[in-house]
């Protein structure tokens, strides 16, 4: 009697042990499918989103760039002094309309456009400081641009190369 339970018990638990991987085994491919379809999902959505975050970043640092923001604020019998007030407000209010990109954009990249901003403010505060705020505006753009040819490179131009190293990576 005994043996005859054994001969049916001992199929049935092997049965019963193999359904049970299998089954198991198949749930946690299911689960890991969906897990990689939520994330594709997410991909599709938030691509575009962070390109278009990179587009505005770099369209912030054209602006603000010496030769953009001086041609842009410029104008005839202007003092220094009104120019680099000008630009100084200019360049903090680009950013700040700005800011919500950090969202999108990796913390280096970032990084890499507050030390642009920074470097341009500097870059223009110390060419004024050469100059006479009196002085017609058209001195703080010869300084600054004279400061820019010594450069290798304009700070916005170091930030936009930086993005788009980095926008490469994306694809």
């Amino acid at each position: 009697m005994f043996l005859e339970i054994l001969k049916i018990t001992i199929p049935s638990l092997i049965v019963f042990i193999t359904a049970y991987y299998v089954l198991k085994t198949v749930l946690q491919k299911e689960n890991e499918n969906r897990r990689v379809q939520i994330i594709l999902q997410n991909q599709k959505t938030i691509t575009p989103i962070r390109l278009q975050a990179y587009e505005r970043v770099i369209l912030f640092l054209e602006r603000i760039s010496p030769n953009s923001i001086i041609m842009r604020l410029q104008t005839p019998n202007m003092t220094v002094q009104q120019l680099q007030k000008e630009m100084l407000i200019t360049i903090r209010s680009e950013f700040e309309h700005n800011l919500s990109q950090q969202l999108y954009l990796s913390i280096d990249a970032w990084e890499q456009v507050k030390i642009a901003k920074e470097k341009t403010i500097k870059l223009i505060n110390s060419a004024a400081e050469e100059c006479s705020p009196t002085d017609l505006a058209i001195k703080l753009s010869q300084n600054i641009f004279e400061k820019l040819i010594e450069m290798e490179k304009s700070p916005t131009q170091e930030a936009i190369n930086f993005i788009k190293e980095e926008i490469k990576t994306l694809y």
